[in-house]
């Protein structure tokens, strides 16, 4: 059996909507909010690949780089500002961050 075209597309549609599933059930805990989210990213970077390999072009694959690179980031970034929420509020509940001041 060879794996087509179709199964990578219907990984990317299961891995979505896993993670559309998961952050429409848990808008609590701001940990999951984030997996949640690079899950999705995950499962587009999936169907560039994917296409990019059934097409012949180099393009989908040098574009999942950049999107990997803005994951990252965004991944320190919001990692780093949820240390500072917890140090300061003592939880991660996305209900107790509703007065965020600057």
């Amino acid at each position: 059996m060879t794996v087509t075209l179709g199964h990578y597309l219907t990984l990317g549609a299961v891995l979505f909507s896993l993670a559309v599933i998961g952050i429409f059930l848990n808008r609590k805990n701001l940990i999951v909010l984030l997996m949640a989210i690079e899950l999705m990213l995950l499962a587009v970077n999936t169907n560039f690949v994917a296409f990019s390999h059934y097409l012949g072009d180099m393009q989908g694959q040098i574009f999942v780089f950049f999107i990997l690179t803005v994951a990252a980031a965004e991944s320190a970034i919001g990692l780093a500002i949820l240390v500072l929420l917890f140090r300061n509020r003592s939880s991660v509940n996305v209900d107790e961050l509703n007065s965020l001041k600057g």
